[in-house]
This record gives C-alpha cells, structure tokens and sequence, in this order.
C-alpha cells in the first residue's frame, strides 16, 4: 500500500479521495488550510498545508514523512467574464490552482527522485483541455496546470516517477455553488451566466473522482490524463476532433 498526501482534504473531492483510499488500506495524509475540518477522516494523519504558503507547505512535509503518492487537489473557481473580472481574483486563482500545485510537488520530488519511485497526480478538470465563457480564470489556471504537469512527467520519468492528470468535468461537490461571481447589476454577460447549466452537462459524484483516483494510483503503468466518466470521455472526445481553427463549445446556447 502507499503512502498518500492529498491537499484539499476538508471537503469535495478531496474528501472523498481520503475515505476511498483509506478504505482500500493506503496511509492516508489529509491536508487543509484549517485542519480540524479533518477531524472525523479516517486517515493516518491530519496536518495543516496551504499550498500558497511555502512554510505550511515545508512543515506539512516534514511532519508527513515518507510520501509515495502526492494527490494535488486544492483549488476553487470563480464566474466572471474577463471583461470585468478582477484581476486580483485571477491571481489567487493561479497561486491556489496552479503556483500551489508545483509548490507542494517541488516540496516533494527531491525525495522521489533519491528513491527512484514516487506517483504525482494532479486534479485537474475537462477545463484543461477546453474552455467554457464565464469560467475562463479558472480554466486557464488549468492549463497552466496540464502543461506544468505534463512537463514533470517528460523530466521525471527517467527518475522512475509517474505523473497522472485527472480529468472530471461537472462534480456535485459544492464547488460550483460557492464560487464567486462577478457580475454587476444589469450585467450584459448575465444571460449567458444563466445559460451555464447547459454548457457544464452532466455531472458526476466526487465519490466517482475518488474511485478514478484511486484506480489510478494502484496501476502499475498509469496514464498521463484520466478523463473521469462517460460525460468527460465525450467531451474530450468530441473537442479533440474538433477544428482547431474556431471556438470550441460543449453545446449549443442562445443568449
């Protein structure tokens, strides 16, 4: 069994990452800015880590010990058109999403790279590979992400450590519904805002993401993106044959 740090354990899907790895017998590390909202996981450890703080970062894996498995997970999503958003918004977004991933894998690769071994797997979002209006900050923290991640894999490889990217698209866990929105009062982007729901598509459990996860690490020769359930399958799919040329949508809207 591994040794598994996750960031973003407090709820979601990173939450439920650490239940199903637990239940399938792994050394568990939960991690959150606020760590006694791990209090009732039933893992080997609770530490405190903000991925935007590089000595929570350092603390975290120094009372962590041995790691097998980073599972980087940390990260929000705002609603703003880029017209208007602001830009500190944009900022946090890469600090948190993308910044803090590499922050906490820098933390660990040395001691991957000295044992020859080692899995990063990266959360990331069917917004890696497309975008969809509204959500453009967070989907470019994504594929910053993807590239940064994809990057690892070709440099790391020769040290014996994998790199998986996981790629769910809409998750019912909460994070939609507690996003910031930016728009204001008779905003003119409001009615695509409301034409979101049919953009975004079907959504799957964060219990389904753990799963996928956990499938993925206990591969012996893991792949490098991991689409998650039948709905991002065919998006991906579909955007991949896709024209390069011209914008790509999930589904058609008027608004």
């Amino acid at each position: 069994m591994s040794s598994v740090l996750i960031t973003g354990a407090s709820k979601g899907i990173g939450r439920a990452i650490a239940i199903e790895l637990s239940a399938r017998g792994h050394r568990v590390i939960a991690t959150a800015r606020r760590p006694e909202t791990l209090a009732d996981l039933p893992v080997d450890q609770r530490l405190r880590l903000d991925v935007t703080d590089q000595e929570s970062v350092d603390q975290a894996i120094q009372d962590a010990g041995d790691i097998d498995v980073l599972i980087s997970n940390a990260g929000e999503t705002v609603r703003a058109p880029l017209e208007s958003v602001p830009l500190p918004e944009v900022e946090r977004l890469f600090q948190l999403n993308t910044l803090g991933a590499l922050r906490v894998t820098q933390g660990l690769l040395p001691a991957m790279r000295q044992k020859g071994a080692g899995h990063l797997v990266f959360v990331s979002s069917i917004q890696g590979r497309l975008v969809l209006p509204l959500i453009g900050p967070y989907g470019a923290s994504k594929w910053a992400l993807e590239a940064l991640a994809e990057t690892l894999a070709i440099e790391t490889d020769h040290f014996g450590i994998k790199v998986s990217i996981v790629q769910p698209g809409v998750v019912s866990s909460g994070g939609a519904e507690r996003a910031k929105v930016f728009l204001a009062e008779n905003d003119p982007y409001a009615p695509l805002y409301e034409a979101l729901d049919v953009l975004r598509g079907e959504s799957v459990t964060p219990q389904e993401v753990a799963a996928t996860v956990a499938d993925t690490i206990e591969q012996a020769d893991p792949p490098l993106r991991v689409p998650v359930g039948a709905p991002a399958e065919q998006v991906l799919r579909a955007r991949k044959e896709a024209p390069e040329n011209e914008t790509f949508l999930t589904a058609k809207i008027n608004w």
